[in-house]
């Protein structure tokens, strides 16, 4: 039988570990392995033999061996040769082990952000003067322009709620400027 090139680190003469004994095993290399974690580690074998790192007996043993693997520590050995895959040795920072980022989920696109709470205000005050055709409007636009201001500066999100405040704001004024002209315009 061959030796195979990701096969056990070689131990000088006479220091080589016996079956019996467990091989050493960090905090993150007993770790279970998921589907998705195996998937990776296949992805990075696929890289490599592509780049012609692996021969197709070499991936086609390393495929095999990674559908058997069941921690961190045995996919971790499988690609530790690859300068793709993860280290050989996963290292260990003071908060713990450091994942390799082969077996790293995607990061996620954004982080969540709030609304900012003028831009609410505006829009509310500027759908309650709706039904009564009320002066809720000058609040309206008075919070929808503070909260533009506001949006320009932080990282807030609200800036539609706030055009809605200003617009329906704006119309309630404008309705009750023509009403007033059209009650000086008829007294006339």
């Amino acid at each position: 039988m061959a030796v195979q090139p990701w096969g056990q680190p070689q131990q000088p003469y006479g220091q080589q570990p016996q079956p019996w004994q467990p091989a050493q095993q960090t905090p993150q290399s007993a770790m279970r392995a998921a589907h998705a974690d195996r998937e990776r580690t296949v992805d990075v074998l696929k890289a490599a033999y592509a780049e012609g790192r692996l021969t197709a007996e070499e991936y086609s043993q390393r495929f095999d061996a990674v559908h058997r693997a069941q921690t961190y520590g045995q996919l971790s050995h499988l690609v530790g040769d690859l300068p793709s895959g993860p280290m050989v040795a996963p290292q260990i920072s003071q908060a713990g082990p450091v994942v390799p980022q082969a077996f790293l989920p995607p990061p996620m696109p954004y982080a969540p952000v709030r609304t900012n709470g003028l831009a609410i205000a505006s829009m509310v005050l500027g759908l309650l003067c709706l039904p009564t055709f009320g002066m809720l409007g000058v609040p309206a636009v008075v919070t929808g322009h503070m909260a533009k201001s506001q949006l320009k500066q932080g990282r807030e999100e609200g800036d539609g709620m706030a055009t809605a405040g200003l617009v329906i704001g704006w119309l309630s004024i404008g309705g009750w400027a023509m009403m007033i002209l059209l009650a000086l315009a008829s007294s006339a």
